[in-house]
């Protein structure tokens, strides 16, 4: 399933429209191995990654994957891998817990890390 955001800004003066600015969308796309599809992963996912996206604007897409292994622990097993596309190599991120919401969460954080020093060397340049 793929899910774009697109955002625009729209100034009005007197009733007439004055500026409109289209923001560029980031593409999310998700994929499953041995899970099935749910939009409740799909939108809790979503809404993290939009986020990010706030915070760093130069993300351009991001891939999302969802897979269930055989472990000997009960506390890992639901990955979560998630890919992003920005300026420069591509960040990636993996967690495996005792859940898919638990994994999300620790993917996401990873990638924040790495993009915070993106951030600072793309300022320092």
């Amino acid at each position: 399933m793929k899910i774009v955001f697109k955002f625009f800004l729209v100034v009005w003066i007197n009733g007439n429209e004055y500026l409109k600015l289209n923001f560029q969308p980031m593409n999310i796309n998700f994929e499953y191995d041995d899970v099935k599809a749910s939009n409740r992963l799909e939108i809790m996912a979503a809404q993290k990654l939009e986020k990010l996206m706030d915070k760093f604007d130069f993300i351009v897409r991001s891939d999302v994957f969802f897979k269930k292994e055989n472990t000997s622990s009960p506390d890992t097993g639901m990955v979560c891998n998630i890919r992003l596309s920005a300026p420069g190599p591509r960040l990636f991120a993996q967690s495996s817990t005792a859940s898919f919401e638990a994994s999300i969460a620790s993917s996401v954080e990873d990638l924040q890390r790495q993009l915070e020093k993106r951030k600072a060397k793309m300022q320092s340049h």
